[in-house]
């Protein structure tokens, strides 16, 4: 059996296609159907988000069998036959192993080390075992993924540091608080980087969530999926007095806070320190803000500068990333070439046990009358003469002496010990 992946992402192929795709693939369960319907593959994933669409599966046909998933991927996005050169890639074997382990660590995403892709994999993996799809290979190979994906991020910093503005102003309300729990963040506006930026405050222990919108429809809408309160712009001044962070991505052309206001409110709040993250352009808070005391402001340029430090230690620690995947893929292949011996061990101990108890019957034959000890001593002796003898070759076989050339050796040990008579 070959292992082959196949697929298209964000780096091979537009938006619009990747939709289309997916569209195509709302019903997995239809989609692993007209997969196992295909002629020559034996075990398949198929996993979609939305930057790939990628399947993997067993065939001992690949020039056969690849023409046929293309054409699957093809007809679910309508596309013309002339575009799978374009936006497709195909790995085969180790290529396939490694490009699966970089999938689920996090190095093929758009955002390098994000670990949402190691969840949708195993949700991807749990169906596939649902609908009976994978076999020994696969589950071998996706147990493999999750544990190398494990190794990545416990072992490197891939994940470790801020790459987004949205996440790089929760870490930095991080640093400054220490703890975000009890905290109260208000977000000026609705938009998806205010989305963003409420997951990941409500993920390190916010207490309560305020938005505010020019739009009370939309703040109303987005505060009730966090379980907050939304309020009106009007009252944006009232409420800098509960708050501790607030993140403001409002597309106004006028400043929504001046340095006054800031500053009365801090007497209010008898000087409690206030977290301010302005990331929108043009600027939503006046930046003579930051000349107060126990006031902490940055804008979009300051989490930029954030941003491209960490892209670059996380570039850094990809190259540990694939310094442990290299070293599990080859392990994996180790233990596929491996399988390609059992065949040959089992005729091996067959054809001994054959020779085994053909010749003890034809010793008892001649020896007489024998009591049941007697008989079994003589079993036990012959097995294990015969255990002993085969020990070394099958101990040859099992630790593959020439992975390269793996078949030309079985086929010589299957001629030495004539394995294949007639």
């Amino acid at each position: 059996m070959n292992l082959v992946l196949l697929g298209i992402n964000h780096r091979t192929a537009p938006l619009e296609i990747r939709e289309k795709l997916a569209g195509g693939l709302q019903d997995l369960s239809a989609g692993y159907q007209a997969l196992r319907h295909l002629a020559g593959l034996k075990e398949v994933l198929l996993y979609s988000t939305c930057n790939r669409v990628e399947v993997l599966f067993t065939t001992a046909d690949p020039p056969k069998t690849v023409p046929r998933v293309q054409t699957f991927l093809i007809n679910l996005a309508d596309l013309p036959t002339e575009e799978q050169e374009r936006i497709m890639y195909i790995h085969q074997e180790g290529e396939a192993v490694q490009h699966l382990f970089r999938v689920a660590s996090g190095l093929d995403s758009m955002v390098m080390g994000e670990p949402q892709i190691l969840g949708q994999v195993k949700e991807a993996y749990r169906l596939a075992t649902q609908q009976q799809a994978t076999g020994a290979i696969l589950n071998r190979l996706l147990h493999k993924t999750f544990f190398v994906a494990k190794r990545v991020r416990s072992e490197t910093g891939i994940g470790c540091q801020a790459v987004s503005v949205s996440y790089a102003a929760v870490e930095l309300a991080r640093k400054i608080f220490g703890t975000l729990t009890n905290k109260t963040a208000l977000l000026v506006g609705a938009g998806e980087m205010a989305e963003l930026a409420v997951e990941h405050l409500k993920r390190y222990g916010v207490s309560q969530i305020i938005v505010a919108n020019r739009t009370l429809e939309r703040a109303l809408k987005l505060a009730r999926r966090f379980r907050g309160d939304a309020i009106s712009l009007a009252e944006l001044e009232c409420q800098l007095l509960r708050i501790d962070i607030m993140i403001s991505s409002t597309g106004a052309t006028e400043q929504i806070l001046t340095r006054d206001q800031i500053k009365k409110a801090m007497r209010l709040r008898k000087q409690q320190p206030l977290f301010l993250i302005d990331i929108a352009v043009p600027r939503d808070l006046d930046p003579e803000i930051n000349t107060l005391d126990n006031v902490y402001l940055y804008n979009i340029d300051d989490l930029q500068g954030i941003i491209e430090v960490n892209r670059r230690y996380r570039q850094q620690e990809a190259v540990r990333a694939e310094r442990i995947i290299a070293a599990e893929a080859l392990k994996f292949l180790q233990w596929r070439e491996s399988l390609a011996v059992y065949p040959t061990i089992i005729a091996l101990q067959k054809k001994a046990d054959q020779i085994c108890q053909h010749e003890l019957k034809k010793t008892l034959s001649q020896l007489g009358p024998l009591t049941p000890a007697q008989i079994k001593s003589l079993q036990v002796l012959t097995q294990s003469i015969t255990h002993k003898l085969l020990h070394d070759p099958i101990l040859y076989m099992k630790r593959n002496h020439h992975p390269k050339d793996t078949s030309r050796e079985i086929n010589y040990i299957r001629r030495l010990f004539n394995l294949d008579q007639e």
